[in-house]
């Protein structure tokens, strides 16, 4: 993936506790009808950063009709963001605060989430503990109930991935790890996509994020509690789930509670994808831009972003 360094700016800031984080600001193109539109922020999943985001954050910055701002986060711990000496603090509420910390450096109030996987839980917590920060969210195959095949596939490679000697290698273990959930993803992108999970130094793989968040995973004992609370606290703003066909994470089942409980919920699968949609395709990507641009007439006034 080329990595088009101009089309973003980077941010890098102090969280509360001290540690240095990363995250990325794609500015909007200008508008045609000189609108300032409700910018978005991304949330990636366990693992990773704020590179999974590129493709949607270019195509969304860009959007020749509705281009809106776009931001990125690594979490503590991930890509380029430092990790905390402490493995405990791998945590959703403490990633939380993390996620507030960058709305405040960034000046957003009520932006949109857009939140992969663990990304979506940080909002649904968010929403819960302070409930006017975000705006409409899109949870990317993610709900209140996590199925325990999926975190059990999950806690089983996180740490133990191994390390690979070039960017081919990469591009050929995304591939092996991935051709069931995403059978229609060429072994070109997959390099691609290996950019993702991966950090780079000097030109080859780089660990994308610190092992011991495997023993946060590692602690954790039976079954993830149910976040229904969580997810009733985004009763407020309206809520795009995305489902990949293939998950293994998020059954139909949990979707359909879900639209049942929240007043102002759609939801879409994404065909012939698992755990977790790409979201670099363009009917996904213009489904969230859709999504976007129907909840736009809720309240929000744009406020100084960071210098």
């Amino acid at each position: 993936m080329t990595r088009s360094v101009d089309t973003f700016r980077e941010i890098r800031f102090t969280a509360r506790d001290g540690l240095r984080l990363y995250g990325r600001h794609y500015p909007a193109a200008p508008a045609r009808d000189g609108t300032t539109r409700r910018p978005l922020v991304c949330l990636a999943g366990l693992t990773r950063n704020s590179r999974d985001f590129h493709v949607i954050a270019e195509a969304l910055s860009q959007r020749v009709n509705t281009p809106r701002d776009v931001y990125t986060l690594d979490y503590r711990g991930r890509g380029l963001s430092d990790s905390d000496p402490e493995w405990r603090n791998y945590n959703v509420p403490f990633e939380a605060m993390d996620v507030l910390d960058f709305l405040t450096v960034t000046g957003l109030h009520g932006a949109a989430i857009l939140g992969t996987s663990r990304g979506g839980i940080i909002a649904m917590v968010m929403a819960a503990m302070q409930p006017k920060a975000l705006g409409p969210v899109v949870l990317n195959d993610i709900g209140p109930v996590i199925d325990s095949k999926g975190l059990q596939r999950i806690s089983a490679y996180v740490g133990r991935i191994p390390l690979p000697a070039s960017w081919a290698e990469a591009g050929q273990l995304v591939y092996d790890m991935g051709k069931r959930a995403f059978p229609n993803v060429s072994k070109e992108e997959c390099v691609e996509v290996a950019r993702q999970w991966f950090n780079e130094h000097k030109g080859r793989p780089a660990p994308g994020y610190d092992p011991a968040l495997s023993n946060a995973l590692s602690v954790l004992d039976g079954p993830i509690p149910a976040l229904w609370p969580q997810f009733d606290a985004l009763k407020r703003v309206p809520v795009l789930v995305l489902r990949g066909e293939t998950s293994d994470i998020l059954a139909e089942e949990t979707v359909a509670e879900m639209a049942r409980r929240h007043p102002a919920l759609s939801s879409l699968t994404v065909p012939a994808q698992g755990h977790a949609p790409l979201l670099r395709d363009d009917e996904t990507i213009g489904a969230i831009a859709e999504f976007l641009s129907a909840t736009e007439a809720n309240a929000w006034q744009p406020r100084l972003a960071y210098g």
